[in-house]
């Protein structure tokens, strides 16, 4: 059976697509106030992008725990410094959430690192990856399918930068927004195409 040419997408045709970036207000969850704000946010949406981002390592048997948690709801991406135990609880709280829908790329693997950190039992996790695939698309990352089904490209920049700095940059903070947001808005997708109920 051959590939559907309208479920993938050629390096060539990502590459010619616009690059989109998340636009809309972050909060970067590092006092009180912050995160009772996003407290008040999270466990109101129906629908939130999900996504972590771990250190990388570059030597043979060098790994790290995940440094941040991303999460988008319909108005703010939220992103969750993992130093600080208060943010998960709240992060625990979301994730048991049998109200609201977790959606990311490849989640089992952020998800079993992140029990690494924290203790919490998940529900409602929908991988978009699993979904696309399960529906005929061959490319299943979460690039590709912004550029299948969004229409855009993602810029891939501060993906291998230090995520445990105490301080992130605005490229990281960008980078890291976005893709929790993208994961949103495939949901989104998602559901108008029927791919999800």
């Amino acid at each position: 059976m051959s590939e559907d040419p309208l479920r993938q997408i050629s390096r060539e045709n990502l590459n010619e697509l616009p690059v989109r970036r998340y636009e809309g207000p972050v909060n970067f969850v590092a006092s009180p106030a912050q995160l009772h704000a996003a407290r008040l946010d999270v466990l109101n949406e129906r629908v939130i992008g999900f996504d972590t981002e771990t250190r990388p390592a570059f030597r043979k048997g060098e790994s790290y725990l995940p440094s941040i948690a991303q999460v988008a709801t319909a108005s703010t991406v939220h992103i969750f410094p993992l130093r600080y135990p208060d943010t998960h609880r709240l992060l625990a709280e979301m994730l048991a959430s049998d109200v609201i829908i977790k959606a990311g790329v490849a989640l089992a693997n952020d998800l079993r690192t992140l029990k690494q950190r924290f203790d919490f039992a998940e529900r409602r996790i929908t991988d978009l990856g699993v979904v696309a695939k399960r529906h005929g698309y061959g490319q299943t990352g979460v690039r590709n399918l912004a550029g299948i089904l969004l229409g855009f490209r993602i810029a891939k920049g501060a993906k291998t930068t230090n995520w445990a700095a105490p301080q992130l940059t605005p490229a990281q903070i960008a980078y890291a927004a976005t893709d929790a947001w993208v994961c949103r808005e495939l949901y989104l997708r998602f559901e108008t195409e029927g791919m999800v109920s």
